[in-house]
């Protein structure tokens, strides 16, 4: 499986799980802290995966390509809905994935009253109860990616109402959403589906240490996620809490952190 990789080559291997909408490029927002730390930084290209393989054969090719790309143990980050594959995906490679850390992390929609509080409702809620129109609606996005993604963050709420203002992050921002839907919809489609299937029951008993880093504003994916998936894990997980800050303003505010965490490990 192709991937993208930033900061240094030679340094300790780390595998970044993209959002959702997303690409491998999105890891880039680590690679200045990963280059000062020593760190290799790793994102699959899983939406280039064959659209007809889903459910846990879906996480098994995935932890096959990164099973025979990283040699020995390695530490995942993930991002968004990207979270949801990063840890079915620990849940298979038992002993290998030292940790996780978990970025504005999504939980599973039974798991309590999140879906009004998100940006992207009408989204899953369609997938759930419409999967016909749920395709039109994904068809709309990746137009409107394609032509005009700033609107897609109409919805900014807390730091992230400053970050769109950023022309770093609008230039990849734009790339990445561009990216996501040129080669058509059906790997942002299949992570969408794959996230409101029933979660395997071992991503909850991962060994690895999980820490997960939340903003208090984030509407993309609410805070109670996180303190929802605290609770789950059979080990201990630590959730940091970053106030005022939303989606991506978390995503910017924790990659040097994270890389600097790694790096002491």
């Amino acid at each position: 499986m192709d991937f993208s990789e930033y900061g240094n080559p030679a340094g300790k291997p780390i595998v970044y799980f993209h959002g959702v909408p997303g690409w491998p490029s999105e890891a880039s927002v680590f690679d200045a802290p990963a280059r000062k730390q020593g760190l290799r930084i790793l994102c699959f290209d899983r939406f280039a995966i064959d659209h007809a393989i889903t459910g846990a054969e879906y996480y098994r090719h995935i932890a096959q390509a990164i099973s025979e790309t990283v040699q020995g143990r390695v530490d995942f980050i993930g991002f968004s809905l990207g979270t949801h594959a990063a840890l079915e995906v620990s849940a298979l490679m038992p002993g290998q994935v030292r940790s996780l850390h978990l970025i504005s992390t999504a939980a599973p929609l039974d798991g309590g009253d999140f879906l009004d509080q998100m940006a992207g409702k009408a989204v899953f809620s369609l997938a759930q109860r419409s999967p016909g129109l749920f395709l039109w609606l994904v068809k709309w996005q990746a137009l409107l990616a394609k032509r005009t993604p700033q609107l897609l963050f109409a919805s900014a709420q807390g730091q992230d109402r400053e970050l769109v203002k950023s022309p770093e992050f609008k230039a990849l921002i734009c790339q990445v959403l561009q990216q996501c839907f040129a080669q058509g919809t059906t790997g942002y489609t299949r992570d969408i589906r794959q996230y409101l299937q029933p979660w395997s029951a071992g991503v909850f008993a991962c060994a690895a240490n999980v820490c997960l880093w939340h903003g208090t504003t984030d509407n993309w994916s609410p805070f109670a996620m996180s303190a929802y998936l605290a609770e789950r894990f059979l080990s201990n997980a630590r959730v940091e809490r970053l106030a005022g800050h939303s989606h991506y303003s978390c995503l910017y505010a924790v990659a040097p952190m994270i890389c600097e965490r790694l790096a002491n490990r």
